[in-house]
């Protein structure tokens, strides 16, 4: 799977950490940045893998900040894109399952590495379930149509 990584600087030292687990773990790993601990703003590096996601570049992304609010909330404005914050397996896991979730945020501040890594391999796994999600998935899509 490709799987596009954007980070700030607090989300840097996790991003290095996960890029190596995602390759060990066979993935392609796209970088987005940043590129150190040097303080920068979180937006635009998020849009970046968000939109490698959108536009087929990649299959998922993920994106990391400090606590990774802002950082759902910026990878979010792409169209197409359905970010989630999880900071533990159950969200995960549902994210996957009930939402189709293509993005998952994570707060470097939040979570343990180990923890992380966790959360990253259960939430690459887990397939979405379609059934009745198939349409609250399409109501969100309708919602950043206009549609609805």
């Amino acid at each position: 799977m490709r799987i596009a990584l954007g980070a700030d600087h607090a989300g840097f030292p996790l991003k290095e950490d996960l890029k190596s687990f995602l390759a060990e773990e066979g993935h392609e790993v796209l970088d987005h940045g940043t590129d150190s601990t040097e303080p920068v703003d979180y937006p635009a590096f998020c849009a970046a893998a968000a939109r490698a996601v959108a536009t087929g570049a990649a299959d998922r992304a993920i994106v990391l900040g400090g606590s990774g609010q802002g950082e759902q909330i910026a990878a979010n404005k792409v169209d197409g894109i359905r970010a989630a914050l999880c900071h533990d397996l159950f969200l995960a896991r549902l994210a996957r399952q009930h939402n189709d979730a293509n993005v998952l945020a994570l707060g470097a501040r939040v979570i343990a590495p180990a923890y992380a890594r966790e959360i990253v391999h259960l939430w690459l796994e887990t397939p979405f379930d379609g059934g009745r999600h198939e349409a609250r998935v399409e109501q969100i899509a309708r919602i950043e149509r206009g549609e609805l």
